[in-house]
């Protein structure tokens, strides 16, 4: 697969000279109400993202990428039109998200604000939002993606990202008097509604987002840093993203990465021109929490040994999927799916001779993890061809 993505009103009883009134009150943008001492959601990790489960009507189940690196909410229009909010204006200040439309060009996506989001316990209320189609995201990952939760959703609450046991948390601000979290603390600058950290590489320190929306260990702004590879880098697989698909350059680094008292040993990392960035490939290895009142992210885990990241392994293969085929977006240079004479728009029918649409995120990485081969089935006109395609490290 190797595509990552680079995001009830409540009604208040007065007691008046002993009467009972209902007064229904419209809260303000982004109200944040809490039902219960805190909210804990179950989430499912797709390569290395957060997808969280949440119920409250007939509608649902709804699932949530949980992107902290993303300055917006987006959600689908199914969602947006359920429950658009008719009360006021969309904030001016809501930022615009920019996109590839269908013909190649560039759009600007609309903007609305959704009565609800309830996740669990939490409630918010009147959330500003992105208008966005996600079924790119939902054919990628084989299940139903009903919007990405941007960082700001999550300013009146703390925010527990827990890999290991496959949970996110919400608990109200005011729980970090009584709950606080274990693990090295890192100030992070919250002026632009995304979490910055000061890390370090070898000698130098520089910004980095915590970016819970990318699949990567580590993307790296290479500029003033000079970084040392042990390989690479190299171009990788094809990266999704809003603004269409990329190319990326690859590789592993030499040098070690501190992230507070824990680090992470010559991690695997993608070189990019924007912000440098802690992908989910990192943060699977703490528990994180997000204190956006007072500007501080924790890292936990249970041990203190240097986290170590796994090589990229595939075919060299990045595809776009629908139900009935999976289209080849990327072909790496040199890898065996090129010497094999596969082409970008070539089409996948079938793997290991089961249609692709038995094929869900979880089957096909693992049998990238732990096969040496893999058959694909081409479409040609009306005919199918296939060819036996080796499984290799992209990145040792």
């Amino acid at each position: 697969m190797n595509r990552a993505l680079r995001f009830s009103t409540p009604a208040l009883l007065l007691f008046l000279t002993g009467c009972v009134s209902l007064v229904h009150r419209t809260p303000p943008l982004g109200h944040t109400t809490f039902s219960a001492s805190a909210a804990t959601l179950p989430a499912e990790t797709f390569g290395n993202v957060l997808v969280v489960t949440a119920r409250w009507d007939r509608y649902g189940p709804y699932h949530f990428l949980v992107d902290t690196g993303s300055s917006v909410t987006l959600v689908t229009p199914e969602f947006a039109a359920r429950y658009r909010d008719e009360s006021g204006a969309v904030p001016p200040g809501v930022p615009q998200v920019e996109v590839q439309s269908g013909a190649g060009g560039a759009v600007i996506l609309p903007t609305a604000v959704v009565s609800r989001i309830d996740l669990g316990a939490a409630h918010f209320a009147r959330v500003p939002v992105v208008v966005y189609d996600c079924a790119p995201l939902t054919a990628q990952l084989g299940i139903r993606i009903d919007g990405i939760l941007g960082f700001p959703l999550f300013n009146q609450t703390l925010l527990t990202l827990d890999y290991r046991h496959n949970r996110v948390v919400l608990r109200p601000n005011a729980s970090l008097t009584t709950i606080r979290p274990f693990g090295t603390e890192v100030p992070f600058n919250n002026a632009d509604t995304i979490p910055l950290i000061t890390v370090q590489l070898g000698e130098r320190r520089f910004l980095a987002l915590i970016d819970s929306g990318s699949d990567s260990a580590l993307s790296l702004n290479t500029s003033g840093l000079a970084p040392r590879f042990v390989f690479g880098p190299v171009q990788g697989p094809t990266v999704g993203t809003l603004a269409g698909d990329r190319t990326r350059q690859v590789g592993r680094l030499a040098q070690t990465l501190l992230i507070g008292d824990y680090s992470a040993v010559q991690p695997v990392t993608e070189v990019s021109d924007e912000w440098s960035a802690i992908g989910g490939g990192i943060l699977k290895d703490f528990t994180v929490t997000f204190d956006q009142l007072h500007g501080e992210a924790t890292f936990y885990r249970d041990s203190g040994d240097p986290i170590t990241t796994p090589g990229i392994l595939g075919t060299g293969l990045s595809f776009g999927k629908t139900p009935a085929y999976w289209r080849v977006v990327g072909v790496v240079p040199g890898s065996p799916a090129d010497r094999a004479g596969i082409e970008t728009g070539d089409l996948v029918t079938r793997i290991d001779g089961d249609p692709v649409s038995k094929w869900g995120f979880h089957r096909y990485e693992a049998m990238l993890a732990n096969d040496h081969d893999v058959t694909l089935t081409f479409l040609n006109g009306t005919t199918e061809t296939s060819k036996r395609v080796a499984i290799v490290p992209l990145v040792p």
